[in-house]
């Protein structure tokens, strides 16, 4: 089994339908998962859809041109300057600003899609943007790959998964979370906000 049985979190959103409706009220939405899940297209949809402003923690607040990660000080600055908007969707995982992030947001969305999809996901991103920058991320960071990116990506749910549900109980027990843990379900989420997938 790939994706492990989902976690108690005591105010999880289970109907998609009812997601749906909370996004379309929600002013600040956090958006998170593994690298290679499909969270930044999703954020970017959603953002695009309801005129949110789009904040990508890698490109806004992690890391400097090339691959340079910028002061941990640095990054809970810019954090608090943008939790301090009204309207926003925050993509990017990151545990350590939860006490930040979390107090501010509406909705969490984590993306928990099996990690060879993840893999899959990665490994394309990469040789479609290979040479090159995306949009979400720092400029001068060129699209990369390597042993160490994949096992982060294989070991995510193991390792990453349990801080991100503490985390999720200790600075937001009352946030809503959405789960995403297929392509299917993130489709028919993006069709009942009337966006195309």
């Amino acid at each position: 089994m790939d994706v492990p049985a989902v976690p108690d979190l005591h105010s999880e959103v289970r109907d998609l339908a009812e997601a749906a409706a909370r996004i379309r009220r929600a002013n600040r939405i956090m958006v998170m998962g593994c690298s290679g899940g499909g969270k930044s297209t999703l954020s970017q949809k959603i953002a695009d859809r309801f005129g949110l402003a789009y904040v990508s923690i890698d490109r806004d607040v992690l890391w400097l041109p090339g691959w340079v990660e910028r002061a941990k000080d640095e990054q809970r600055a810019i954090i608090i300057s943008k939790v301090r908007e009204e309207r926003w969707i925050l993509d990017g995982t990151n545990p350590s600003t939860f006490d930040l992030r979390l107090p501010r947001t509406d909705l969490v969305i984590w993306v928990r899609m099996p990690r060879l999809l993840c893999i899959w996901g990665a490994v394309t991103r990469w040789i479609k943007w290979m040479g090159r920058t995306r949009p979400e991320m720092a400029p001068g960071c060129i699209e990369k790959i390597d042993w160490e990116f994949l096992r982060f990506i294989w070991t995510f749910e193991e390792k990453f998964s349990p801080r991100v549900t503490a985390g999720l109980a200790e600075h937001g027990p009352d946030v809503p979370v959405l789960q995403l843990k297929s392509r299917g379900e993130m489709r028919q989420l993006l069709d009942l906000l009337g966006r195309p997938a």
